[in-house]
């Protein structure tokens, strides 16, 4: 097992503007990446597995719904504090990321922010312990950067819905005890519903084959005239903007989370670059691994900084759709050429698995689609900007 010694870069001393309640979830996350992934990630992509033994402690270090009030389970924590601890679980993993982003931001949000009261005390405490996990139905596989054009249909049958239609990319799907899908009408009007393993006619088969995410569980969703009971309904909100609004708390995290990766990437590179010698000295003394470790430490300190001013935003209700959507797009960005710079700085021992570059380069390969991908988040800013939608 790998013993890990990571130490966070912090190059314009930007603790100083995090609280210290922060700072304990902070360090609380940390620790328990520490103790409970970083030994036993590397195996777990290697077999292509999800270590499901580690859901306890996600629920234990806040992991899921850490800004759902904590009459519902969650822990009542605010933005910064939920990209905080997003950022330490990436710098574990990708994958095991993507399983606390989509139970927290595209499952107890929805609910939470969409769903009635008797759903919130029906769900949201169970999946805030991590007894239910979740996921998220959006994307098909004829639909994913206009998902407004899915053609997953339910239809009124008096005392329930009938749903129908296929889901693609879902993580979490094979284990899911619930899932929150959108689907349209008779009418064509976007809804949410939620969906629960057992009901006859659902069925969430296993994604193989992964490069990439390989510690993290991915499948389909397939619905064959599942009965839905009419109290599944969300209500509280309806239209592709109910979706979205789902997106933009995820794409927040994702915001926070690459830094993560990135600063393992960054801290792995710099320790390997002082201790590996050649021609006499060791390579952190020449040039050309110093331009590449300048230029890691210096994105990482920028998107630290675009990070915490977004969550501060957030924190006062004021971010954007546009402004989160640049801010993944920058820090995936960051993060996955700091990964492939820090693969060459290691040589050869950059792709294996006794360092965790190449993981997260192979996972940030997902990371920059989904959500968004790379190129749509562009349009989304040139939107924003010009005031013109370029998407066709």
């Amino acid at each position: 097992m790998r013993t890990d010694n990571f130490q966070a870069p912090d190059y314009y001393n930007i603790d100083e503007l995090l609280t210290d309640e922060h700072k304990i979830v902070r360090d609380a996350a940390r620790e328990w990446v520490k103790r409970e992934v970083s030994p036993i990630i590397e195996d777990a992509a290697q077999k292509a597995e999800f270590p499901k033994s580690i859901i306890s402690g996600l629920a234990e270090i806040g992991a899921f719904g850490p800004y759902i009030p904590e009459e519902y389970g969650g822990a009542g924590l605010d933005q910064i504090s939920y990209g905080l601890i997003m950022q330490e679980i990436e710098r574990g993993d990708s994958g095991v990321r993507s399983t606390a982003s989509v139970q927290s931001s595209l499952v107890m949000y929805p609910i939470f922010k969409y769903g009635t009261e008797e759903q919130r005390k029906k769900y949201l405490p169970k999946l805030a312990s991590g007894e239910f996990m979740g996921c998220f139905g959006l994307t098909e596989p004829d639909h994913g950067s206009n998902p407004g054009g899915m053609t997953t249909n339910f239809k009124d049958k008096g005392d329930h819905y009938l749903l129908n239609g296929a889901k693609m990319w879902i993580s979490n799907a094979p284990f899911a005890d619930i899932a929150v899908v959108w689907a349209k009408d008779e009418n064509g009007r976007i809804h949410g519903l939620i969906v629960e393993r057992g009901m006859e006619g659902f069925s969430t088969p296993e994604t193989h084959n992964k490069w990439s995410l390989r510690a993290s569980a991915t499948g389909e969703l397939i619905f064959d005239n599942v009965k839905v009971p009419k109290e599944n309904l969300m209500p509280n909100k309806s239209g592709l903007g109910a979706p979205l609004g789902c997106l933009d708390s995820a794409r927040y995290g994702i915001a926070w989370g690459a830094i993560g990766a990135a600063m393992d990437c960054y801290d792995t590179a710099l320790r390997y670059a002082k201790e590996r010698v050649q021609f006499d000295k060791p390579i952190a003394g020449t040039q050309l691994q110093q331009k590449k470790l300048a230029e890691m430490i210096t994105e990482i300190t920028k998107a630290q900084l675009m990070a915490w001013r977004l969550g501060v935003l957030r924190n006062e209700g004021k971010a954007t759709s546009a402004q989160i959507s640049m801010a993944k797009r920058n820090n995936v960005e960051m993060a996955i050429k700091i990964a492939r710079e820090a693969r060459q700085i290691l040589g050869g021992m950059g792709i294996t698995g006794e360092y965790s570059i190449m993981r997260h380069m192979m996972n940030l390969e997902s990371v920059i689609t989904y959500e968004g991908t790379h190129d749509i988040h562009l349009l989304i800013t040139g939107m924003d900007i010009t005031g013109i939608p370029a998407f066709q």
